[in-house]
């Protein structure tokens, strides 16, 4: 099929590292078992449905360092397992409660079916493994995973030291290496935080494209003559992509997006929160707090209080119709557009993968209906990948994208503020001992074997990119779970400076270092010249060259911007 224009749909799925193992149930563990169960679970059914009735789609997707540490990690997968059986336990409890509530009645016995077969799939058809799911859909090229940073760390904040910002890239990439076994060629930059030069450590890296949003596209110097319809270059030769502004209001909008109509289920009330408290008690926070247990038999209904049942047939069939919609406006977009380019336009579409279920109970049903959409009843768009793109049409306006993010007001000021920038110094004075540290600028006595002295190094560089994570200024920002924030950001910071200190001092403490080294055991192969050599390259870049470049003039645009051929 030839298509008149492409649609890449983006997923980023992030979650910050948390994992206690001193703690034998620990509340914050369960943002990743809440994205398991209705998120990435979801969506690998999902994608096993599409491939086993021979759709043809194709989807991008970022897997955090963070998230797919957590999902290797066999304590978590171990501790993910529990708390599905009680919330399996749970449901079947609640099947017998409703036997004579006739609207929930049938919902326990949904939720019931939907987490044994999330036991099973878990459990039995992946072993516990996730990330081998997902690897599986790439290696049969209908899933293009990209990179991320290591921590995800806000580039535009940390690029005070730009030894930060190469550790955060390299880390990410090697960690993704490691994971799916090949060098990514994508990457997605944190809070898509852009400033000009980033790009050159993205080279460097190997990587071959990342996305900003909008305004970085269109504020571009030179003006991009296709808007966000079509990649540029950067004078480092790396593609940046911009996002479509419209086809993400039609999700992200709260007051517009499909996620907010009345017969879509109702996240915010949920049976943890609802029912007696000896009832629920077995299955929330050990210490009786109220928490979520995914169970909820309301629709959003409207804007009061006023909840009425779900209803599952009408929550499909709306999931069907809206995503007939989303196909049927990219169609008049890219027809729009094909009257003013000379090449398919390209509508990247971003969104956060939790979006996909989690917050939007009906998002991987929708996703699921898009794909067949596009692929049985339409000629016009069809979806693809960077990549592909890349390779389908690689000549490309040259230009430099501005400084830009996808948070407030769309550049840095959600993750530096008023509840948040007291971070920064403490991050800025951390970065300037790692690089000492990283030199070898510390007391190196008899007493410190070599081995001993390399691995406080290497924790020295966990803990700082631990504490550099985006993740605590936002929380700090959004005013939940504040209070974690703030301890998981001095924990690491403390880590750090006891070890920096300690090194100073010519001594470690062993004992407590083999324990810090277990709770925080992410990133085994991090290598500290990152801190230091400007001339450091991943150990396991692509082996491949980079392709040739030619520069040409393109003679039908006025300013005769400068475009790229791959060669």
């Amino acid at each position: 099929m030839v298509s008149r224009g492409y649609l890449c749909l983006v997923l980023h799925a992030h979650l910050p590292f948390v994992r206690h193992p001193e703690e034998d149930y620990f509340l914050e563990e369960n943002w990743l078992y809440e994205a398991i169960t209705e998120t990435y679970i979801p969506l690998i059914s999902v994608f096993e449905k599409l491939i086993k009735d021979q759709v043809d789609f194709r989807i991008t997707m970022s897997m955090t360092p963070t998230l797919a540490s957590m999902l290797k990690d066999p304590l978590l997968q171990d501790r993910y397992i529990r708390h599905l059986d009680k919330l399996i336990e749970l449901s079947q409890k609640e099947i017998e409660r409703t036997s004579y509530q006739p609207h929930y009645h049938g919902l326990a016995w949904m939720y019931n079916h939907r987490l044994l077969e999330a036991r099973d799939l878990f459990v039995n058809r992946y072993r516990k493994d996730l990330i081998h799911a997902f690897k599986n859909f790439q290696d049969q090229g209908y899933l293009e995973i990209i990179a991320c940073c290591a921590t995800h760390g806000f580039l535009p904040l940390l690029n005070v030291h730009t030894e930060s910002v190469r550790a955060q890239i390299h880390v990410g990439i090697e960690n993704y290496i490691e994971h799916f076994g090949r060098p990514p060629r994508g990457i997605w930059l944190p809070e898509c935080g852009y400033y000009p030069g980033v790009d050159q450590f993205l080279k460097e890296a190997g990587i071959h494209y990342f996305f900003v949003d909008s305004h970085g596209l269109i504020h571009a110097d030179p003006a991009p003559r296709y808007g966000v319809y079509a990649p540029i270059y950067c004078p480092s030769t790396v593609a940046a992509f911009g996002r479509d502004w419209e086809s993400s209001k039609q999700v992200w909008s709260s007051k517009e997006g499909y996620p907010g109509d009345s017969d879509y289920r109702e996240y915010y009330r949920d049976i943890g929160h609802e029912l007696e408290y000896d009832y629920i008690k077995p299955y929330i926070h050990p210490q009786g707090i109220r928490v979520n247990t995914g169970l909820k038999y309301w629709r959003i209904t409207g804007n009061s209080e006023y909840k009425e049942a779900y209803r599952p047939d009408w929550a499909r069939e709306k999931a069907a119709m809206h995503a007939g919609n989303f196909m049927f406006n990219r169609e008049k977009q890219i027809e729009h557009l094909c009257h003013h380019m000379d090449r398919p336009p390209i509508i990247i579409a971003p969104y956060d993968a939790e979006l996909f279920g989690h917050w939007w109970y009906e998002g991987p049903m929708w996703i699921d209906f898009l794909m067949r959409k596009i692929f049985y009843d339409q000629k016009i768009v069809a979806t693809i990948t960077p990549s592909e793109y890349l390779a389908k049409y690689p000549m490309n306006q040259v230009a430099l994208p501005s400084s830009s993010s996808w948070g407030y007001k769309g550049y840095n000021e959600f993750w530096v503020e008023g509840s948040n920038d007291w971070i920064y110094r403490h991050l800025y004075m951390a970065a300037d001992r790692m690089i000492d540290l990283a030199k070898g600028n510390f007391k190196a006595t008899s007493k410190l074997s070599k081995s001993l002295i390399e691995r406080a190094v290497h924790q020295a560089a966990r803990e700082l990119l631990l504490a550099q994570s985006s993740d605590w200024p936002f929380i700090m920002k959004t005013g939940t779970m504040v209070a974690y924030a703030h301890r998981r950001f001095k924990l690491h910071i403390n880590r750090f400076t006891k070890i920096y200190q300690n090194l100073l001092d010519g001594c470690v403490d062993e004992q407590w270092l083999n324990e810090v080294e277990k709770r925080d055991n992410i990133f085994n192969h991090i290598k500290c010249g990152i801190y230091f050599n400007s001339d450091f390259k991943v150990a396991t870049k692509l082996k491949e060259s980079r392709p040739r470049i030619k520069k040409i003039k393109d003679k039908t645009h006025r300013a005769k911007s400068t475009v790229l051929a791959v060669k």
